[in-house]
């Protein structure tokens, strides 16, 4: 097994590699051949330069923000994560001597930092954990390889390789009972999304729910209590300190001009003010006629999770005894029924309800069309892929060439400065 681990591993890297290699070729053929929807990239770097390709949407505010730290109040929406790293980045290459535009030193740096946090190998572990076979460990992660994001996962300076790499971290960490490796992995992709908050959930799920579930109630001591409550805490700090520092620059007597926001509700939070303000974000705000387009182009991606997580929890009466065995051996002499699918495994549960939670929230409280590089993030979403390829290959086939065709336009369109983004 560990003969064939190794070399599931290293195919893995090299498709990854291949992968990455034609999707910037794709970006780079369309950027030389197609004209900009909104030529603004053009004014900040040279379009001749190999990083223009990398100026787009989201990209513009992580460089600003690491320029100029938060010029503008709707910058306040985006994490500090990356703009961080892309300081980092660009101060390694001024002492290594590249001197360009600094736009374009940023955007390298960011893209660089991306390469070195390929998910792959990780993705790889935690699906033979939990699938329990190197075939579908193999097949879950080849398939994730073939996202339906490929410009946000490969190739942009965006915040969605380095979550997606810190949250599969953390995950694996969790299956293997190390818990404060786990909830540091956490707290750093918090500091790219806010959805980072709700992996806290794997934490409290490997150390509170699955021992009270399996009946271990020695494990209920105070000192792990305390570790579970400041381990869960920890990665809700990035927020919190998002939202205090603007708190401070803006709310104390020192300010210029107080906002409405630092008193218009119990706890203000210039995140929840900004996203609603300036992105209109709000529970079905979203749900409007204009808006059916990003809605239909969603609509894949969102039914994908949705019909996984159907599939198991409409087979939790079977996978209940598995996880409770204690109570199922005190009122039955048999053991419990056998599961004839790898893809209900109990250990899947935290992630499926995980998934189901984000994927409410993308539907009814978001921009919808976010779900095509966020829901990509997940692990559940490859896993679903492969139940598809194994339990219904027509199916399946027609959500791996949806997820083919699809990642290859939307990077033509993110290139061009089109939506969705």
């Amino acid at each position: 097994m560990q003969l064939a681990t190794t070399r599931h591993v290293r195919t893995l890297l090299i498709i990854s590699v291949v992968v990455r290699l034609a999707v910037w070729a794709l970006a780079s053929i369309s950027a030389y051949l197609l004209p900009l929807f909104d030529a603004s990239p053009s004014i900040w770097i040279s379009g001749k330069s190999p990083s223009s390709v990398l100026l787009r949407w989201d990209a513009f505010h992580f460089v600003h923000i690491a320029r100029e730290g938060y010029v503008y109040e709707y910058e306040w929406a985006f994490f500090n994560g990356v703009p961080l790293l892309m300081r980092i980045s660009a101060h390694l290459q001024a002492l290594a001597g590249f001197s360009s535009n600094e736009w374009g030193m940023l955007l390298r740096g960011g893209a660089g930092m991306a390469i070195l946090c390929d998910s792959t190998h990780v993705l790889y572990y935690l699906s033979l954990h939990h699938l329990r076979s190197p075939s579908l460990a193999f097949l879950s992660t080849a398939l994730s390889i073939f996202s339906s994001s490929p410009a946000a996962l490969r190739l942009a300076s965006y915040s969605e390789p380095f979550f997606t790499y810190l949250s599969y971290r953390g995950m694996l960490a969790c299956v293997r009972s190390k818990w404060t490796a786990a909830s540091i992995c956490f707290a750093l992709a918090s500091m790219f999304r806010s959805n980072g908050m709700l992996l806290s959930g794997f934490i409290l799920w490997g150390m509170l729910v699955t021992p009270f579930l399996t009946g271990q109630k020695n494990l209920f001591t105070s000192r792990r209590l305390l570790k579970c409550v400041l381990l869960t805490a920890l990665p809700l700090i990035p927020f919190i300190h998002h939202n205090i520092i603007a708190y401070i620059r803006f709310c104390t007597p020192s300010a210029t001009r107080i906002p409405d926001w630092c008193t218009s509700s119990i706890i203000p939070s210039i995140y929840s003010h900004v996203q609603s303000k300036y992105w209109n974000v709000g529970f079905l705000r979203y749900w409007t006629i204009s808006n059916i387009p990003n809605f239909i182009f969603a609509l894949p991606a969102l039914l994908h999770v949705f019909a996984f997580c159907w599939f198991y929890l409409s087979n939790l009466p079977v996978i209940v005894p598995h996880i409770t065995p204690h109570i199922w051996s005190k009122n039955n002499d048999v053991l419990p029924p056998q599961l004839d699918s790898p893809f209900l495994s109990p250990s899947l549960l935290p992630h499926v309800l995980h998934a189901l939670a984000l994927t409410l929230i993308l539907t009814f409280n978001a921009h919808v069309q976010i779900s095509l590089r966020v829901l990509p993030s997940l692990p559940l979403t490859y896993w679903a892929a492969a139940r598809l390829m194994l339990d219904l290959p027509k199916w399946g086939k027609t959500w791996v060439t949806w997820s083919i065709l699809w990642g290859a336009l939307s990077c033509v369109l993110w290139v061009v400065f089109l939506p969705p983004a």
